[in-house]
């Protein structure tokens, strides 16, 4: 979907920071940190993912004098390098996020993920001044982590390595990719890293775990603590891919959003480097934990049914996160259970819902 790149559409006569994919999830909760610290921001989105209309819409009644939108795909390289033309800063969120999409058309994936990127990275190249670049990238590109043994300790998976269990996967660990989406994620990964080798555009790369929080929209391919609540807030059934006992560190946005905002700030000191992004040890839950959790705050049953697992899942998967709090300064992440209550909460309110819960948080 794209639509002409019209100068009203633009903060004209402004350096704003460019967020692509900026009226999803985390880039809509990133627009609005940076709207209400002053920043203009200039969203560039297609908006095919329900519900980011309304969160565009939000945007511009909070922030209807630093907000302005490009509807236009990455794919447009025309609409992108204009809307690249002037950014201050750049933050490249926008994708295709699912991994069973990548399957059916890997082509698309690829043109999108790779293809976008590249097309981004070469319009930040040709400025005599290349802004920074802030890259969205995703723990798919460790592959399954096969290799790594894991015994299941009740309703959770944990790896037999001591360090592992203790700090996570590391930055230093290989990288593998798996399905067309982990190898156009991780293709993009590379070309963002060599772009500050090759070319000294100042870029940084951030490998998110699973984060969530108000404003997503999940699905049952991205996005699954969403998508598990507003299940089970809706009453309906929920399909549980492999035995429900994979871990993750979840992460809040707010977090999230701390995290891309010091990139920005500390470009100098962390171009050209990636780091992993997630909840880290503390936050790190299996599917089964969280959904008795959600069963906890919607005080009812839910309803469970299990499949085989998906192409490229990963067993467990948490973040090692000192090498990122550290460069970055970032504080503790909010503990899981609490960002649970938040984002039932929101979910509730936003779909006129009735919650009746008993807090779970610790």
């Amino acid at each position: 979907m794209t639509a002409p790149l019209s100068k009203a559409s633009l903060t004209t006569g402004r350096r704003p920071v460019l967020i692509t994919g900026g009226a999803g999830f985390i880039g809509a909760n990133l627009a609005d940190s940076l709207a209400a610290e002053g920043r203009d921001v200039l969203v560039y989105d297609a908006l095919l993912r329900p519900g980011v209309e309304a969160n565009l819409a939000w945007l511009k009644d909070r922030h209807p004098e630093r907000i302005s939108a490009v509807t236009a795909d990455v794919r447009d390289a025309a609409s992108l390098a204009a809307s690249a033309s002037d950014a201050s800063a750049v933050v490249h969120l926008a994708a295709q996020v699912a991994v069973t999409t990548s399957l059916t058309d890997p082509v698309a994936d690829f043109a999108v993920n790779l293809g976008g990127t590249l097309t981004l990275l070469e319009a930040l190249r040709r400025r005599p001044d290349p802004p920074p670049l802030v890259f969205a990238s995703t723990n798919k590109v460790y592959g399954d982590l096969a290799d790594l043994t894991f015994r299941r300790v009740g309703d959770a998976y944990a790896p037999e390595d001591p360090a592992l269990l203790a700090h996570g996967v590391g930055e230093e660990r290989p990288l593998d990719f798996h399905t067309p989406y982990g190898c156009s994620k991780g293709g993009a990964d590379q070309y963002v890293l060599d772009y500050a080798r090759s070319f000294g555009v100042p870029t940084c790369v951030l490998r998110m775990s699973c984060i969530y929080g108000p404003r997503q929209m999940g699905t049952e391919d991205q996005g699954w603590v969403a998508h598990f609540l507003i299940r089970a807030l809706e009453g309906r059934p929920i399909t549980v891919y492999g035995d429900g006992c994979q871990v993750r560190d979840v992460l809040d946005v707010g977090d999230a959003v701390a995290a891309y905002r010091a990139a920005l700030a500390r470009i100098a000191q962390v171009k050209g480097r990636a780091y992993n992004l997630g909840g880290g040890p503390a936050n790190a839950v299996s599917l089964r934990q969280v959904l008795a959790a959600i069963e906890a705050i919607v005080g009812h049953p839910l309803a469970l049914s299990f499949e085989d697992w998906r192409a490229g899942d990963q067993r467990y998967y948490v973040s090692d996160t000192r090498r990122v709090a550290a460069d970055l300064g970032l504080p503790p992440p909010l503990p899981w259970r609490r960002g649970l209550d938040r984002l039932a909460e929101w979910l509730a309110g936003s779909r006129g819902l009735s919650l009746e819960t008993r807090s779970v948080s610790a």
